[in-house]
């Protein structure tokens, strides 16, 4: 063999030599779940002009899909049904009056992870597109009648009792951080605190409209399974 012949031979394994060595570490199996998820939700309306009122509990469940082809980054994605509103507060005065919005859901999140084979850590943080599907009050006076009911504080708005939603679809920012347990490796515990903060208004928002601001805003708690398909 001509010595030029053994020295472009000699390369030629040097570098197949260190390119499976590269694509040894950069080396991750892609990992795939599906799940389900559910818990509770504590929300709230922001108004403008605003209006007295506590945060409304509700639920929230759905269906999960995590993609990580990365060590420490995947996408998550999730359809979702949830309740939201909020609850007027009379501080004090025995009239009740909550308006529940029950929404279907679809946050896209990116996931951050981090932990051991049996215990991480993780964020999620990503938008979220919503539709609502539900409209239900529940009062225990003649709210389509006001301000004529008796005893009903006069110094208070009262036209979000009736107004009729102008945009059922919704959109905004959640975030989100956890646990997960793994159990025998391709099943999954986690448990998670998450937060939506809506862009969209439910009511008109014109100069001439009554509110120039009605969006939503959510707490949520939920515990779910996963499986590694992958």
């Amino acid at each position: 063999m001509k010595p030029s012949s053994s020295r472009i031979y000699l390369t030629a394994v040097m570098l197949l030599m260190a390119c499976i060595t590269a694509t040894a570490q950069r080396h991750y199996i892609p990992h795939v779940h599906v799940g389900v998820h559910g818990g509770a939700s504590l929300s709230s309306q922001s108004f403008y002009p605003s209006v007295k009122e506590t945060m409304l509990p509700g639920m929230t469940f759905g269906v999960s899909f995590r993609y990580a082809e990365e060590r420490h980054v995947g996408l998550m994605a999730e359809l979702n049904i949830e309740q939201r509103g909020w609850k007027e507060n009379f501080e004090g005065a025995t009239f009740e009056f909550q308006r529940r919005l029950t929404y279907i859901e679809l946050p896209l999140m990116t996931h951050i992870f981090f932990g051991s084979r049996t215990f991480k850590g993780f964020f999620n943080l990503g938008p979220e597109v919503g539709y609502m599907i539900g409209d239900k009050v529940t009062a225990n006076f003649p709210y389509n009648r006001l301000p004529d009911v008796a005893g009903f504080p006069d110094n208070r708005r009262y036209e979000q009792m009736t107004l009729d939603v102008s945009s059922r679809f919704d959109y905004g920012i959640t975030a989100g951080a956890g646990i997960e347990f793994i159990i025998k490796r391709r099943n999954s515990i986690t448990l998670e605190g998450r937060y939506y903060y809506g862009l969209g208004n439910i009511f008109p928002s014109a100069r001439s409209d009554t509110f120039s601001a009605s969006r939503g805003s959510s707490i949520q708690i939920t515990l779910g399974y996963l499986f590694r398909l992958k």
